[in-house]
């Protein structure tokens, strides 16, 4: 499916899933300010696991699916299950730009070695010839323009992959101050990779990270509600995080990034590298996201014409769809910034065009789903929610940064 212009009435869709309030001071002003920092590049990696959504998903061959697209990541990672159709969506233009160029990339790189520098080390002069080179002449004129826009240095905005995407976008720069904030306190987080077994992991947390939580100034920091924007985290859902920690943000936080030094060993957990070392393993001699894994290369090479990106909303785009036209739903962690009123509709367009067996996952940044008493019995009736199945896979998710996982099965 051919890929589709950018919507033009972006900060219009931003501003209508994040404000509560009317402008002015307090509440109203967080959330404003909030659109207007999202409206750039904020995840130039997607922080949610996608060995666990395809598990979830159990997608087969001829699927087709819908998903918040985020980095790209793991829209291009669904590709090894053999979709028929992939629809990306998303209100952020950064994170269409970005899609579009990973999936023209992973279609006209001559080789894995060159698709691999682009996007697993993102740093360095030669991915920009290969820029103009092999990707540029099969993007659309909207994502070229995006990638060449120039900065106040003259720079063209591709250039952000010779200088480390990773440590770009609002993500990247949180991660970035947040390195620089411990290493006041003496502490370098980038020693945690070079543990070589779960126990230095845990030893290691347990002597430089933990204690950093106990420092008066990142209490502080962590109980603004501004601090969290580098996460992609919106004054709504900053509540949401805090309530499951009794309104201890520090606390909250302290727990979360345990599981992800500690969860999993160093080997298994691209996103423990991107957070303690800013980027994945020298060489790619560490764990990767299933596009960037050699294996993979080929086959999703001949699949990227499956994937459409589009600048909407996700009700907008299903709104689109035929009635029982779609097997899967990826919808990140978006509810946790929906009203009531969203998520009726959201669901009410869910459940028109899920195929019977259709399955719908999501996660929360606190541990319970939000869909009991805020969508219509009548339409949640019509779901099966795989309560065991969904605290297993939240177990098993590497990121560790959200509370909860949770798996819908459509009935019938």
């Amino acid at each position: 499916m051919p890929l589709l212009p950018f919507h033009r009435n972006e900060h219009a869709r931003l501003k209508q899933a994040v404000h509560r309030h009317d402008a002015g001071l307090g509440a109203g002003a967080l959330e404003r300010l909030f659109t207007t920092v999202f409206k750039g590049l904020v995840y130039p990696q997607i922080w949610e696991d996608p060995g666990v959504d395809l598990d979830a998903l159990e997608l087969r061959p001829g699927a087709r699916l819908i998903a918040i697209a985020s980095g790209g990541c793991n829209v291009l990672s669904y590709l090894t299950a053999e979709p028929e159709r992939i629809v990306a969506v998303d209100l952020n233009r950064a994170h269409v730009a970005l899609t579009r160029l990973k999936l023209a990339a992973a279609r006209h790189a001559p080789t894995y070695e060159v698709f691999y520098r682009f996007f697993g080390e993102a740093r360095g002069k030669a991915n920009l010839a290969a820029y103009d080179r092999y990707v540029r002449p099969h993007l659309d004129d909207e994502t070229r323009r995006y990638w060449e826009r120039r900065d106040a240095l003259g720079r063209r905005r591709i250039t952000l992959f010779a200088r480390n995407l990773y440590r770009h976008g609002l993500l990247g720069r949180f991660i970035g101050l947040s390195h620089a904030v411990a290493r006041l306190y003496g502490i370098d987080p980038k020693e945690l990779v070079r543990a070589r077994t779960l126990d230095e992991q845990r030893a290691f947390f347990a002597a430089s990270l933990s204690p950093l939580f106990d420092k008066r100034l990142v209490r502080w920091a962590m109980s603004q509600k501004v601090s969290l924007y580098g996460l992609g985290i919106p004054p709504v859902q900053y509540e949401a995080l805090a309530s499951t920690g009794g309104g201890d943000m520090a606390a909250v936080l302290c727990a979360r990034l345990e599981r992800l030094a500690c969860g999993f060993p160093l080997a298994e957990n691209y996103f423990a590298w991107q957070a303690f070392a800013r980027g994945y393993a020298a060489d790619g001699q560490g764990p990767l996201p299933p596009y960037l894994e050699r294996a993979h290369f080929e086959a999703i090479s001949g699949r990227t014409d499956r994937v459409s990106v589009v600048n909407r909303s996700f009700t907008e785009q299903l709104a689109l769809e035929p009635e029982e036209s779609l097997d899967g739903f990826v919808l990140l962690d978006a509810q946790d910034w929906m009203t009531d009123a969203q998520l009726g509709a959201l669901w009410a367009e869910i459940t028109r065009t899920a195929r019977p067996g259709a399955r719908v996952i999501f996660r929360t940044a606190a541990l319970a789903s939000p869909l009991p008493g805020r969508v219509a019995p009548e339409v949640l009736g019509r779901w099966t929610y795989l309560e065991d199945r969904s605290k297993e896979l939240a177990g098993r998710d590497r990121s560790s940064i959200y509370g909860g996982f949770h798996l819908l099965r459509m009935r019938g």
